[in-house]
């Protein structure tokens, strides 16, 4: 496509990106169109719009992600600490004014409505939130006099202080979750992760003792017969139906009774009309690209590089655990989407944001330090 001798950026950026991740990610976009196709219709008619109402915006809504996806491929490190910390800012301000101005949508707060554009500020922080608290941490690690862990929980504690009162407690969780492993893999000690641990702990007692919401979804996963819990006995159905092969494009009858099936339970109607073989091969896709992710992030010596790349690939990670362990029941409802699969703008385009930062820090740059781990150090001319 490129010769190896062509200066240009978009020739640089092909010979350094690491393509098998990018086709790996693009294989879940398609993946992502054809499941909507399947999953949507239903909605929309109910709904009273067009069939392919959400299937046309799923579509649309592709596009800016893969131009924003490839155009922070392009970035160097430097830049994508600058562009994060604007996300971050810019997104807490949104997060306030959604407290304030934003819809209410099943009784919270989450959406925030610009030109006749819904977005949700909080998809679009999580990913900024993890590069800038890989930086404090690594500046940490670099100068032991610098408050990096300081910085750290009180970028914690104001993403999750606005997430909380919407209430939006999936979110809570998988921020303090991904905070949690970055913790971990800067290598601090076992006292302050055993701390902070016991505090997420006091957290989720406290939710549980104070907020009816929390409770009632606790309540209902351990014990169905506490309250309504048909969504997730008919998704937990659609894996019973599809059996290994599935009924057949098309022929599903769940997604004409659950109200999310193009959103939140996108995978129980991937199973029932293609079977449980092909909900295991994306299993499979999300799964390389969580190892191929952690496999860049070992090798790194850059703390910052391996931090963030470590940070936003077990976002993307638990994100997709999340989705599909409530699919199956194995633990409460979350509201969380399946990356690159469900509907949603907001979500989408935040994972293209999400791994347009993973290609920039994955990208193989001019050698300047040892071989590590049997392999050629990428880390040499970043910022």
């Amino acid at each position: 496509m490129f010769a190896r001798t062509d200066e240009r950026p978009i020739a640089r950026w092909w010979w350094t990106v690491d393509r098998v991740l990018l086709g790996a990610v693009l294989l879940l976009v398609v993946g992502g169109l054809v499941l909507s196709l399947a999953a949507s219709p239903p909605v929309a008619q109910r709904l009273g719009l067009d069939s392919f109402h959400f299937v046309k915006r799923h579509a649309v809504y592709v596009i800016p992600a893969l131009a924003v996806m490839f155009s922070v491929s392009l970035l160097a490190p430097r830049q994508i600490r600058r562009l994060a910390l604007v996300v971050y800012l810019v997104g807490l301000v949104l997060l306030v004014l959604t407290l304030l101005f934003g819809a209410e949508v099943k009784g919270a707060r989450r959406w925030f409505s610009f030109a006749g554009i819904a977005i949700q500020p909080s998809e679009f922080v999580k990913p900024a939130f993890v590069v800038l608290v890989a930086w404090a941490f690594s500046e940490r690690l670099k100068r032991p006099d610098m408050p990096g862990n300081l910085l750290a929980i009180l970028m914690l504690a104001a993403f999750a202080g606005l997430l909380v009162p919407q209430p939006d407690f999936g979110q809570t969780m998988l921020a303090v979750l991904v905070w949690g492993a970055m913790l971990f893999a800067a290598g601090m000690s076992w006292i302050w992760i055993a701390g902070l641990g016991g505090l997420g702990a006091g957290g989720i007692i406290a939710a549980y003792a104070t907020i009816p919401h929390v409770r009632g979804r606790i309540d209902r996963f351990l014990d169905p017969e506490a309250g309504d819990t048909y969504q997730v006995d008919t998704a937990i159905q659609s894996f019973v139906r599809g059996g290994w092969f599935g009924r057949g494009p098309g022929e599903g009858t769940v997604k004409h009774s659950l109200p999310d099936s193009h959103t939140d339970f996108i995978f129980a109607v991937t199973a029932e009309e293609y079977g449980i073989i092909v909900c295991l091969i994306l299993v499979a896709v999300f799964a390389f690209i969580v190892l191929r992710g952690l496999f860049h992030a070992l090798r790194e010596q850059d703390p910052f590089i391996r931090l963030a790349v470590t940070g936003l690939i077990v976002l993307f990670g638990m994100q997709s655990v999340i989705n599909m362990a409530v699919n199956l029941h194995l633990m409460p409802a979350k509201g969380m989407t399946l990356p690159f699969i469900s509907y949603g703008g907001s979500s989408i385009i935040s994972l293209g944001y999400a791994m347009g930062m993973v290609l920039a820090l994955t990208r193989r740059r001019p050698q300047s330090e040892p071989v590590l781990y049997g392999f050629a150090y990428a880390g040499g001319g970043r910022g």
